[in-house]
């Protein structure tokens, strides 16, 4: 795969340092206790690099390659639109979507009206409450790349994905020198849990198994060969979205302990590379 491999939290690049350890803690624990409330994640981000970061391969930041056509790759090309533009894609692509008037820090706000491409993208929240709640807010630029993904969620049967976190609203205090990003732009999910065509439920946290160090998807990426079904779908779907760059970053179980019950997908504005770990 084209994308990139691996920065640390400071925002260097992440190295291991003897045998890897696992992405689970020791000892037994239950997926509640370390389920966040909606809205919340206790996820550590790297930093972001800048736009026109080197191409380092394996070990750091891989530029993101431009078609035959010139055009940049989808994750890419969904960031630099503005709302209107973004907006007219989702009417080309027949997505239902409401507009919301303003979003502190979002640029194109939204809700969604119903499933993408056959899958529902939802927070933890009652249905009833998803409705007016700040946490099913998107960014227009976000869903693109989620109708993308929603074709390869399709064809390994998910249909419906439920995330512990979008958009985290900024305090009324908080003073923001530009548009969001990330979470507070409300360009990035944490998706955690993947329902079935037939009924079960995959959780990132318990059916992933993980190892933190490993690299997750492309070349060199650590072998699935005796993993319970569940883990290799979830490996396809992360992994096949990786690949076809529909996110600049993505970050798995293999990245570290506070990613070990979800999959962080994010568009970022102006970023001409991809980061997968």
């Amino acid at each position: 795969m084209a994308g990139l491999m691996g920065c640390g939290a400071a925002g260097g690049t992440a190295q291991a340092k003897g045998p890897a350890p696992a992405a689970r803690a020791p000892g037994p624990t239950t997926l509640r206790a370390s389920r966040p409330g909606p809205g919340e994640s206790d996820e550590e981000l790297p930093a972001l690099p800048p736009p026109d970061a080197p191409d380092e391969g394996a070990t750091g930041i891989n530029t993101v390659p431009a078609s035959a056509s010139g055009a940049a790759a989808p994750a890419s090309r969904y960031a630099a639109l503005d709302r209107a533009s973004c907006e007219a894609e989702l009417g080309k692509r027949s997505i239902a979507f409401e507009r919301v008037a303003e979003a502190k820090g979002v640029i194109a706000p939204l809700r969604l009206k119903g499933p993408i491409a056959g899958v529902d993208f939802h927070s933890m929240l009652p249905a009833a409450q998803r409705k007016t709640s700040p946490y099913e807010i998107y960014d227009c630029r976000l869903v693109l790349a989620l109708d993308d993904w929603a074709r390869v969620l399709a064809r390994h049967d998910v249909v419906e994905v439920v995330h512990f976190s979008v958009y985290r609203p900024p305090s009324a205090k908080t003073v923001l020198s530009g548009p969001g990003r990330r979470h507070t732009g409300a360009l990035a999910i944490d998706a955690g849990f993947f329902k079935l065509r037939d009924g079960r439920s995959i959780s990132v946290e318990k059916d992933f198994h993980g190892r933190i160090g490993s690299k997750p998807c492309g070349s060199g990426a650590a072998s699935a060969t005796g993993l319970p079904a569940s883990a290799v779908t979830l490996r396809q779907v992360v992994c096949e979205a990786a690949d076809a760059q529909l996110f600049n970053v993505v970050l798995t179980p293999d990245y570290n302990w506070p990613h070990r019950n979800h999959f962080h997908l994010e568009v970022t504005a102006d970023a001409r590379w991809t980061f997968v770990r």
